[in-house]
């Protein structure tokens, strides 16, 4: 199989994979896969910083991975690359019957 890119889609692929290479950004994705939650929330469900928690969120939301809803003081993430979210399924399902 042969896979030609574009420098601009190296980019985008570069900086999705970038995403699933740090396993704090994985959790976070696990926990704002299935509904909407706050920094606070995430943080609570995690057990990770709060800096660290914006830290990462502001990579994946440059990243085009999610999303950020504003209310008040509160900011809200989402997952909006449900296909990022797919092949994360995909990989582990490939790894758990090896």
């Amino acid at each position: 199989m042969e896979i030609v890119f574009n420098p601009g889609e190296l980019e985008i692929l570069a900086s999705r994979f970038k995403v699933l290479a740090e396993p704090a950004r994985l959790q976070i994705l696990a926990e704002i896969c299935g509904q909407e939650r706050s920094v606070q929330e995430i943080c609570d469900r995690t057990g990770l910083l709060q800096g660290n928690v914006s830290k990462h969120l502001r990579l994946m939301k440059d990243a085009g991975v999610v999303a950020c809803r504003r209310e008040g003081i509160w900011r809200y993430y989402r997952v909006i690359d449900m296909e990022l979210l797919e092949l994360c399924s995909r990989i582990r399902a490939n790894v758990k019957e090896k």
